[in-house]
């Protein structure tokens, strides 16, 4: 029988541990579909399952190709975070593409032998993948695994933040964070579907990434004057709903007041209680993993959430989920492309070093690992 390489991570009171295990061919379920993995992106949302709170600056790893693997401790306070989790082996990776090898025996599943779709569903940091038929993108013929190894996560958020946008009656929005793979997707779409968008970014150099793309709004929050050159977008804008990829430090208080300012350039009458049109600001990040900090200057029409992209496509519906898909499939080669700065195999993912380069979520590189290296 078969068997193929599949990467899991395991937390223990001694720190983690990732490695790879060789696991049986799956046997489909009439329902489901068997895809050859050939491409699947390390997105930061997959992190938080790889590494949890360990402290990957101290990550070492052993061993080579299939026996290779990784270990660091666990940073401080991480192992009261991640209890739920002790001594599990849990499957890594949410997206990827490759090709359906077998089907169960429901004419859907059948119509997809041979066909080369995109999937999301966990557990894709491996050579093989068992899934619901209906959960699979099938891809444009002229696309490789490559090209649709990304269609779910980034596209998927890009184009619900401007579904949020319009369920909760807002007419622009800020994004932090937005060089970003993510970022550069989302402003594609806003030019295309007429959204005026508020960019915030740390340096100049990805400053200059959103001006090629012609991004008309860009601030940088290391300059001195970024408090007002917020507040100065947010009024042209109108923006009053802000997608923060920071998650910890004061990012969104700093929206969130730019956002009150902005509302106070309008005439109108005075009250103790700030603006009336509500400001949101929803986390869907933790590159900063230390506290939100809130600083309530900014009356009393205002919320600080969290959104996760699976829970708004539950409430969303099997309608709007089919609708955004399609649109992925129609524009994956322009709208929803994709760059990546290195392919790796399984066992490279798990060089320390490799590690340590992919951890650091650095502005224009994204890793692909190709599981069938």
């Amino acid at each position: 029988m078969t068997t193929y390489l599949q990467m899991l991570s395991t937390v223990t009171t001694d720190g983690l541990e990732m490695k790879l295990v060789k696991q049986k061919m799956p046997e489909p379920k009439p329902h489901e579909i068997v895809v050859k993995v050939e491409a699947t992106p390390i997105n930061p949302s997959d992190h938080g399952v790889m590494f949890g709170w360990a402290d990957i600056s101290k990550a070492t790893s052993s061993g080579e190709g299939a026996d290779r693997v990784l270990k660091a401790p666990l940073a401080p306070g991480g192992l009261s975070r991640m209890k739920a989790r002790l001594d599990q082996d849990l499957p890594v990776g949410n997206e990827g593409a490759g090709t359906v090898v077998a089907a169960g025996s429901d004419e859907y599943a059948q119509s997809l032998m041979g066909k080369r779709v995109a999937v999301m569903g966990g557990g894709m940091y491996a050579g093989y993948r068992a899934v619901p038929a209906m959960s699979a993108l099938p891809l444009p013929e002229d696309a490789t695994a490559r090209d649709g190894a990304s269609c779910f996560v980034n596209p998927l958020t890009a184009l619900c933040f401007i579904e949020t946008m319009r369920g909760e009656d807002h007419s622009a929005i800020v994004h932090t964070a937005a060089a970003s793979n993510l970022g550069q997707m989302l402003n594609r779409i806003c030019q295309a579907d007429g959204v005026d968008i508020v960019n915030i970014v740390r340096r100049q150099e990805q400053v200059d990434i959103l001006k090629e793309l012609g991004a008309k709004y860009i601030v940088n929050s290391s300059d001195d004057d970024f408090h007002m050159q917020l507040t100065d977008a947010i009024h042209a804008t109108g923006a009053t709903l802000g997608f923060d990829a920071i998650g910890g430090g004061d990012t969104a208080s700093n929206i969130l007041l730019a956002m009150e300012a902005a509302a106070a350039r309008t005439p109108g009458a005075y009250s103790i209680y700030g603006s009336i049109k509500h400001k949101q600001v929803y986390s869907y990040g933790s590159l900063d993993f230390g506290p939100t900090i809130l600083n309530r200057a900014y009356g009393m029409a205002w919320g600080v959430g969290g959104w996760l992209l699976p829970n708004f496509l539950a409430k969303a519906g099997m309608e709007t989920a089919v609708r955004l898909r399609k649109r992925v499939a129609d524009e994956l080669h322009t709208t929803f492309k994709s760059h990546y700065t290195d392919e790796i195999s399984l066992s490279d993912a798990l060089d320390a070093d490799i590690v340590k380069r992919y951890n650091a979520k650095k502005t224009g590189e994204k890793f692909l690992i190709n599981p069938q290296l």
